[in-house]
């Protein structure tokens, strides 16, 4: 499967597309489309669930000194999967001192209250335990360094190499 990336800007709203195309057969599926925006994006349908948009992002938020939120984001992603409650529960606590203590190396930013209600959620982990805080960060990333990182140069280029013949306007 290879993704594709490309980049349209109609009527002032910019979209982030991505088809996955199979090898195999040739048959191309659209797989992500983002208007910046109209800010229309869904923790399921963001560029984080493509191998190549994620890396660029994951790229351009450490060039940005806030890599953190990316990699909170899919630290969660990672916990929701867990089976285990042995295991959800050291994932819980690994996240914890990680991202969510305010002495974690990699402090993500959130509100005492949420920071707070979090703690408590921990100490009976469930898959869902974790869903505030990453909503949180979700819309900082949505609000903040997503459309700054549409606007970059890094994100040009991706665009320009991928599809330079879809691009209907210079960014």
């Amino acid at each position: 499967m290879e993704s594709s990336i490309f980049r349209c800007d109609e009527a002032d709203e910019a979209a982030l597309i991505i088809y996955n195309t199979n090898r195999h057969t040739g048959q191309s599926d659209l797989h992500v489309t983002v208007h910046c925006c109209s800010l229309t994006i869904s923790p399921s349908d963001l560029i984080l669930s493509a191998a190549d948009g994620l890396s660029a992002f994951r790229s351009f938020l450490k060039t940005e000194f806030s890599d953190e939120n990316i990699e909170f984001w899919m630290a969660c992603e990672d916990y929701k999967k867990t089976k285990s409650s042995t295991k959800m529960a050291s994932k819980a606590n690994k996240i914890y001192h990680e991202f969510i203590d305010v002495q974690a190396p990699r402090e993500v930013n959130i509100d005492y209250g949420t920071r707070e209600r979090i703690k408590k959620s921990l100490e009976a982990p469930s898959p869902s335990s974790l869903d505030e805080v990453q909503a949180k960060v979700y819309s900082l990333m949505e609000k903040d360094s997503y459309p700054r990182f549409l606007r970059s140069k890094m994100y040009r280029d991706i665009v320009n190499r991928t599809h330079p013949y879809h691009q209907r306007r210079s960014v």
